[in-house]
């Protein structure tokens, strides 16, 4: 079986366990988790495994990483990146605060090691850590963290883009305010022409909005427009800038512009629902996704047809 199969298998199994972290349910079995890897383009790859996938980048001057996946994974990762570069992390970038994208935090950062004289380095506390202040802040929020110390943002931002130069290419982290969660970013990288969207964009099912960490329908396909806008296809919509979605297989333009009319279709149909005085339970039973449904939003499990339509609802109401 190729490499590019077992990534797009493990791929659509990750979802799962994202939804339930979402959710609040335990984190999946990962004991006999495998982590895959496919190459991208440029200097940039693709690590599939439980959880949100990893984008990694190499070169010369070190790795960078995109999300690390569930803490007991970490030294399965090591071993996938070993493979592939012999050098010490220097960044890891989160593109949310949820556990499947930050829970290798920690032991990722501690065995990495600062950018000398660079200004995003961390002599204490080994590799950098980039993300939104919002994932700093809900991270380490209330008398009982999220996560421990160690796997917190050391470097955040809360307007603008946050810009670095590593391995011979720019890299800019850009804000996806209030979409999947209010501490949303995507990654571009410029020379290698690949974007790591975070769960702004997914293949393995409808956008899930975590509606009390600040999720919202309108920030979801704002940053689906905002990826589009970079995109540029080889030909016909297809090739040319790769996307990395937070979950599922390896994508681009054409995969994003489907999921983007998608989900902009149901969300105007919920709003015109809406308009006409509808209960959330009338607009459940219109069945508004039922020709995306066999695609994209099973009845039962962690995140349902139903769970997304309430999110949606929810809101356009607010």
């Amino acid at each position: 079986m190729t490499t590019i199969r077992l990534a797009l298998i493990a791929g659509a199994l990750a979802v799962c366990g994202h939804a339930q972290q979402v959710l609040g349910h335990d984190t999946p079995d990962l004991s006999k988790t495998e982590i895959h890897t496919l190459k991208v383009q440029g200097n940039v790859y693709m690590l599939v495994g439980a959880g949100g996938n990893i984008t990694l980048q190499v070169g010369d001057s070190g790795v960078l990483l995109v999300d690390t996946q569930y803490a007991p994974l970490s030294d399965k990762i090591v071993a996938a990146i070993r493979k592939l570069s012999d050098k010490p992390i220097r960044y890891i970038i989160n593109t949310s605060f949820d556990a499947d994208h930050t829970g290798g935090n920690e032991n990722l950062a501690k065995i990495g090691a600062p950018v000398l004289g660079g200004n995003l380095g961390n002599s204490n506390r080994g590799a950098a850590i980039i993300a939104t202040e919002n994932v700093l802040s809900r991270l380490n929020a209330g008398a009982k963290p999220l996560a421990p110390p160690g796997a917190w943002p050391t470097v955040t931002w809360f307007e603008g883009n946050k810009e670095l130069f590593f391995n011979h290419e720019g890299i800019q982290v850009m804000l996806a305010p209030a979409a999947h969660t209010d501490g949303d970013s995507i990654v571009y990288f410029r020379r290698s022409d690949v974007i790591s969207a975070g769960d702004v964009f997914m293949t393995t099912t409808y956008p899930v909005i975590n509606l009390a960490a600040g999720g919202n329908i309108q920030g979801v396909i704002a940053a689906l427009n905002h990826i589009l806008d970079i995109a540029i296809p080889e030909h016909e919509q297809e090739g040319g800038t790769y996307i990395i979605p937070g979950h599922g297989r390896l994508c681009d333009e054409h995969d994003v512009l489907e999921y983007r009319d998608m989900v902009t279709i149901i969300r105007d149909r919920v709003q015109a629902g809406i308009s006409k005085g509808m209960t959330l339970e009338q607009v459940k039973a219109a069945g508004y996704t039922k020709e995306y449904d066999p695609r994209w939003g099973p009845k039962t499990g962690p995140w349902t047809s139903d769970m997304f339509i309430e999110a949606v609802y929810k809101s356009l109401k607010k």
